[in-house]
C-alpha cells in the first residue's frame, strides 16, 4: 500500500469538479482526480448532452407531423440504431480526452471507488492518498425504490445506450427524466406509459402549463397514469409485468422495459463520510455558504451531492465549482449565486421555469401576465397548438420576478427572462431593446 500527498484530491470529474481541478492545477497545486466511472461526468456522458441529441430527433418528428398538408409531405421516422450511433459521436471521445487533458495539466488520475480512511486520507483501490484539501463532486444517483423486483428496472444511463427500443415502455415516476424519455420514445414509435404516484407530475413547474403538456403527451400516444403506485415488477420471458394500483384499484402493465424515472438522490454511498467527520443530510453533504463542509474544514463539496439552495442543474454545479476554486485558492470569499436558476424539461414542446412561481406570486399579490401564444405568428407558422407563457411582474418597480413557458421557443425565452431577473432589468428597459424580427425574442414586449 502506497501513500502520496496532494494539495487537492477531487472525487468526481463532471461539471462540479471541472473548474476546481483546472484552476488549482494552473495555480501549481498537486492534484489527484478520482472517478469510479468514465471521466467526464453525468451531463456530458449519460445525461443532458446525449439526451438532447435524442430530443432533437423527437423535435424533427413533431415538426414533420404538425406540418403535414401545409407544404410538407411524407412521414419522417426515427431509425433508433442510427440515432444512437449519432449520439455516440458526442460521447465516445470524452473519457479519453478528459483524462488526457487532466494529465497534460499535471494531474494524477485514478480509476476506482473512492472512500475516506480518515479526515484527510482517501483510499482508491490499493492506494491511500493524503489530501490537504478534498473536493467531493460525486453528483447524484437514482433514488432507491422499495419495489419488489426493482432489480428489473433500467436507469437513465441504460436508456441512453439502448440498441433498440421495445414496443411498449413503462416509466416509473413523473419527473424530468420520465417525461423527457417518454417524448423521445413515443416519437420513435414506442407505446409509452408513465406511472406517477401522486395527482401532480412535474411539481416544480406551473400546474396549468403541466396540464397542457399532459394534453400534448396524450395526443402523441403517451399514457400518463396518475395516482399509480408500483408494487412489484415481474419478468415473464422477454417481457415484464408491472403490478400496482391506479386510483386505489389493482392494475398491471405489460412492457418490454421498465425505466426508473422517479428522481435522484445525492451520491454519497460508499464514501465512508463518517470516518472523515463529514456531515450530510438526505439532501446531501452539509456545507457553509462557501461550500466548505460544516464539520471537516479540509473538505469542500459542489454540485448535486451538496445540501444547498441550488437546484440539481449543470449550470449550478459549474457555478459552485467556480466558487470552490476561488475559495481554495484565495480563502473563503466567494458564494455561489442562487438568485436565478432557470430549468427546462426537454419534452416536445419544452416546459421551462425561472424565478418566482405563479402560486407564490398570487400569495404575495404580484401580477401574473398570462398569454396563450398558440395564435401568435412565431408558433402559428409551424402549426403549434401548445404555446403559453406566464410572467410574474412587480408593478411597483417594473421588474420581472418569474417566468413560466411552454412551447418550442422555451429555451430562448426562459434564458431572456433569467437574464432580466439576474440584472434587475425593468419592463421599460426591455421594451427599448431592438430584437431581430421575427423571432421569439421579438415577442418579449408582448409578454410583459
Amino acid at each position: 500500500m502506497t501513500q502520496e500527498t496532494y494539495d487537492l484530491i477531487a472525487i468526481g470529474t463532471g461539471s462540479a469538479a471541472s473548474s476546481v481541478i483546472t484552476r488549482c492545477a494552473e495555480a501549481g497545486w498537486r492534484v489527484a482526480v478520482i472517478d469510479e466511472r468514465e471521466f467526464g461526468g453525468t451531463c456530458a456522458l449519460r445525461g443532458c448532452d446525449p439526451k438532447k441529441v435524442l430530443a432533437g430527433a423527437a423535435e424533427l418528428i413533431d415538426w414533420n407531423e404538425r406540418m403535414q398538408g401545409k407544404g410538407i409531405q411524407g412521414q419522417a421516422t426515427i431509425n433508433w440504431s442510427e440515432l444512437m450511433a449519432f449520439k455516440r459521436t458526442f460521447t465516445e471521445s470524452i473519457p479519453r480526452a478528459s483524462e488526457d487533458q487532466f494529465k497534460q495539466a499535471g494531474m494524477d488520475t485514478f480509476h476506482g471507488k473512492a472512500s475516506f480512511v480518515d479526515e484527510d486520507h482517501i483510499q482508491v483501490g490499493e492506494e491511500v492518498l493524503h489530501g490537504k484539501h478534498i473536493l467531493i463532486a460525486t453528483g447524484a444517483r437514482p433514488a432507491s425504490l422499495e419495489i419488489e423486483g426493482s432489480e428489473h428496472l433500467i436507469y437513465s444511463d441504460d436508456f441512453l445506450d439502448l440498441e433498440q427500443l421495445p414496443d411498449r415502455l413503462v416509466l416509473v415516476g413523473g419527473g424530468y427524466i420520465a417525461f423527457e424519455f417518454a417524448h423521445i420514445a413515443a416519437r420513435a414509435g414506442t407505446e409509452v406509459h408513465i406511472l406517477h404516484r401522486s395527482e401532480q407530475p412535474l411539481k416544480s413547474f406551473d400546474a396549468e402549463l403541466v396540464e397542457s403538456l399532459l394534453q400534448k403527451s396524450k395526443e402523441i400516444g403517451i399514457h400518463v397514469h396518475l395516482n399509480a403506485e408500483v408494487k412489484s415488477i415481474r419478468q415473464e420471458g422477454n417481457a415484464y409485468v408491472v403490478h400496482g394500483t391506479r386510483n386505489g384499484a389493482d392494475h398491471q402493465w405489460q412492457c418490454g422495459l421498465v425505466v426508473h424515472g422517479a428522481g435522484r438522490v445525492p451520491n454519497v454511498d460508499g464514501l465512508e463520510l463518517e470516518k472523515a467527520n463529514v456531515s450530510y443530510s438526505k439532501k446531501g453533504i452539509t456545507v457553509n455558504e462557501y461550500l466548505q463542509s460544516d464539520s471537516n474544514p479540509r473538505v469542500y463539496a459542489a454540485g448535486d451531492v451538496t445540501d444547498t439552495k441550488g437546484l440539481p442543474l449543470t449550470p449550478l454545479a459549474g457555478q459552485e465549482s467556480r466558487a470552490v476554486s476561488f475559495n481554495l485558492l484565495e480563502g473563503n470569499q466567494h458564494k455561489p449565486n442562487y438568485k436565478v436558476m432557470p430549468s427546462i424539461v426537454f419534452t416536445v414542446p419544452a416546459l421551462g421555469a425561472v424565478g418566482m412561481s405563479t402560486e407564490q406570486a398570487k400569495k404575495e399579490g404580484y401580477e401574473v401576465q398570462v398569454n396563450d401564444m398558440s395564435k401568435w405568428y412565431t408558433y402559428k407558422r409551424t402549426h403549434e397548438k401548445f404555446a403559453m407563457a406566464k410572467v410574474v411582474i412587480d408593478k411597483s418597480t417594473g421588474r420581472i420576478l418569474g417566468a413560466h413557458v411552454l412551447g418550442s421557443k422555451t429555451e430562448e425565452l426562459i434564458n431572456l427572462f433569467a437574464m432580466a431577473i439576474q440584472f434587475n432589468l425593468t419592463i421599460d428597459q426591455l421594451n427599448t431593446m431592438n430584437f431581430a424580427y421575427p423571432t421569439a425574442a421579438s415577442d418579449l414586449g408582448s409578454l410583459i
